[in-house]
């Protein structure tokens, strides 16, 4: 099954530490932690697939816990059992004596990150800060942080033990106001440093010791410019994996994904995503797809990767072996098959699936697929799908012969399944999930009692954007949704009016999204301008989302590309992407690109650049070119010079690299700054099926609501991108 099965469970441990309550306290500048509502269910369902998922014994999962239910701000569980300072050390030391070398051991925090001034000043200066988790007690002026000294110290006596160490920290340091739709989300830290005078010894170590490991930790590690992993947590992990919810000035938020109960959003997508990758995949396959979850979501949330991302889940080793969902049942007679994952492996409707011919192991061998199917039917344990292609049929002689598609002999376009060619007991691995196309917006009123300018009537400014939706090119990209109305699928956008009288764009987490110039309530053309940019906002993002993510493709892998400078040797390049960080440049600096072909074939080479300011171009090629061809075994520099949009002191850049064996033209996906004329494109001018994709994505009014990359040949195209911040300096 596609499930996170198969580890060997005698030996493995885990510290899960959840925090609703924060007992009623007062920071400087009059800030407090408030008490969360997500962070107990996070432990409570990373126990609950420890135990049930991988089996996990009882009495190997330590569990410390400070509830809220009842909205007392006071925790519910026994002194014994709450994540306190004291506690939260002891349950550390505990783990690292029960597991012995070779153990996996599982950490995981929700609740609060928190800064503090420093107590460490020889190391950090006398105005630096020290990067902590918050016990549920901070309140109390006597109750310690746990530093991140500290918290390196505890790590590096596990490394030292040759222990084989998983960390997950969700939560931020940072944060402040969020405004939602109906769920609201909550943010889990806080935007200010705490000055509170508080013990400074440690239960961890003596101060020398914490300096010492910290020194040695960050070796080599402070001549690397302005480029770091960001998560702000710890060093660069060595020997140990860390997964943090987000980047040092960015926020982790919790949400209510289902509808009904909040979750932190990178517990929930680490969770899904462990169910739906399974165990056979490395920490970077995982990180990528939360990544791609939670940044689509969140736009002030970045989950970060640090240390030996290229290993196997759970595990000490490498492997590349790909897990597959048994085909319980075929339906001939109507074209569908049953597959043996659902809801508790984390499937969802429209996932596609390539079957195989029964009894093969080696899944790179597209050429044994014999079908392409899309869930239709999701139940607990079991889903139905539909066949949508069908690749190789049986002819009566039992050989295998190339299935002609009915719509090509002039028949009914709907595939018909004949008896044998899907065998119950074959194997079906899932493709990529589809792109969303079609986007949800929430029309939002504004916050609790607005200062709204004089005569400013909120309804009637988003009616009036309701009511202009259809006249505006591209409208079918958007479907908009009153504040009460409900809704079975997620917001990507919402809109609302802000206290200047303008309407405002934001994301799902409420975070504004900034977009110049200022649309004003009551100016001619506002309303139709705001639906105009949220058509514009999601092509951008579907066009960000686009990947061929089949994980057996003969392709994949064998694009690399990386963002380097120039070493200390001639002729050295330092790539500068190493997994889980993001490179920072400041503006007007040079780097290269450099793009390698691993094939065994020739790739034609695009780049796109993504920019800050809404807009897509083609970086490379330059000129009227459609791509470059690159030889198996070579490699290509493109030197990048940094810069800024007129306006902007920070921004992302993404470079989206496509390879292909065909020719194929990418320019249909570029996009102008915002508010600039779009050239929409028609679905039916592609040559190929990959340019048909293409052309889905580029067209003024999408031909479905969801589309996916992988029902077009995997085989014949791949893309890999980079993403470096850059900065004024």
């Amino acid at each position: 099954m596609n499930s996170a099965q198969g580890v060997v469970t005698s030996n493995f441990f885990a510290l899960l530490i959840g925090i609703d309550c924060y007992l009623p306290n007062k920071l400087p500048e009059g800030s407090s932690y408030k008490s969360l509502a997500g962070c107990v269910r996070d432990i409570n369902h990373v126990e609950s697939f420890l135990r049930n998922t991988l089996q996990v014994p009882e009495a190997q999962i330590l569990k410390l816990t400070a509830s809220n239910t009842d909205q007392s701000n006071q925790p519910q569980e026994s002194p014994e059992h709450l994540p306190t300072y004291e506690n939260i050390v002891a349950k550390f030391k505990l783990l690292t004596d029960l597991a012995q070398p070779q153990d996996q051991v599982y950490i995981h925090y929700s609740g609060h990150g928190g800064r503090s001034a420093t107590i460490y000043r020889e190391l950090k200066g006398n105005y630096g800060v020290d990067e902590s988790l918050v016990p549920t007690d901070i309140g109390n002026s006597e109750a310690r942080y746990l530093r991140d000294l500290e918290l390196a110290k505890l790590l590096q006596n596990m490394v030292d033990k040759g222990l084989v160490v998983t960390v997950v920290l969700d939560s931020c340091h940072s944060g402040g106001a969020t405004r939602g739709g109906v769920n609201d989300s909550n943010i889990r830290g806080l935007n200010v440093v705490d000055t509170t005078p508080r013990p400074t010894e440690s239960l961890v170590a003596s101060a020398e010791e914490l300096i010492e490991n910290w020194r040695i930790s960050t070796q080599g590690q402070q001549n690397t410019r302005n480029v770091t992993a960001a998560s702000g947590w710890l060093p660069e992990p060595r020997g140990y994996v860390l997964f943090a919810a987000c980047r040092d000035h960015e926020s982790a938020y919790e949400y209510a994904f289902n509808g009904k109960e909040s979750n932190g959003a990178l517990t929930y997508w680490l969770l899904d995503s462990l169910q739906k990758l399974g165990s056979e995949v490395s920490y970077k396959v995982l990180h990528d797809r939360i990544l791609a979850k939670i940044n689509t979501q969140f736009q002030r949330q970045t989950p970060m990767l640090q240390g030996e991302g290229d290993r196997l889940i759970f595990s000490g080793k490498s492997a590349n072996t790909q897990s597959a969902v048994l085909v319980k049942k075929v339906d001939v007679v109507k074209s569908r098959v049953l597959l043996q994952a659902g809801v508790a492996q984390g499937l969802r409707k429209d996932a596609e699936f390539a079957i195989y011919q029964l009894g093969t192991t080696d899944f790179t061998q597209t050429s044994k697929r014999v079908a392409l199917a899309k869930v239709v039917e999701v139940r607990a344990e079991e889903s139905w799908a539909e066949i949508t292609k069908i690749l190789r049929q049986e002819n009566p002689g039992n050989n295998l012969r190339l299935y002609i598609p009915p719509s090509k002999a002039g028949h009914s376009t709907q595939p018909t399944l004949s008896e044998g060619t899907i065998e119950d007991g074959a194997s079906a691995i899932m493709l990529s999930p589809s792109v969303k196309l079609v986007r949800k917006v929430r029309l939002l009123p504004p916050l609790a009692n607005p200062q709204l300018p004089k005569g400013i009537d909120f309804i009637e400014a988003l009616t009036a954007v309701k009511a202009v939706k259809e006249k505006v090119e591209g409208h079918g990209w958007v479907e908009l949704l009153s504040s009460d109305e409900p809704s079975e699928e997620p917001m990507t956008y919402q809109v609302s009016i802000n206290s200047e009288g303008e309407y405002e764009i934001l994301d799902a987490g409420g975070e504004p999204i900034h977009l110049r110039p200022a649309l004003k309530v009551g100016e001619p053309f506002a309303p139709a301008s705001v639906i105009n940019r949220l058509v514009h906002l999601s092509k951008y993002q579907a066009t960000l989302q686009l990947d061929n993510n089949d994980p057996i493709s003969s392709l994949v892998g064998k694009l690399k590309v990386d963002i380097c400078l120039p070493g200390e040797n001639r002729g050295e390049l330092v790539p500068l992407n190493a997994p889980g960080n993001v490179p920072t440049f400041d503006v007007d600096e040079y780097a290269l690109l450099r793009i390698r072909n691993e094939s065994t074939q020739v790739l034609n080479i695009t780049v796109l650049a993504i920019q800050p300011d809404w807009s897509i171009s083609q970086l490379h090629p330059e000129g009227v070119s459609a791509f470059e061809p690159l030889d198996p075994g070579m490699e290509k520099l493109i030197r990048i010079h940094t810069s800024l949009p007129e306006g902007y002191l920070e921004g992302a850049d993404i470079l989206k690299v496509f390879a292909t064996v065909g020719a194929t033209n990418f320019r249909w996906l570029e996009l102008p700054t915002l508010d600039k004329p779009r050239k929409g494109i028609q679905v039916t001018r592609g040559n190929n099926p990959l340019e048909e994709l293409l052309a889905a994505f580029a067209s003024e009014q999408p031909p479905i609501r969801n589309i996916s990359a992988a029902a077009y040949p995997s085989d014949k195209w791949t893309v890999e991108q980079v993403k470096l911040f850059v900065k004024q300096s």
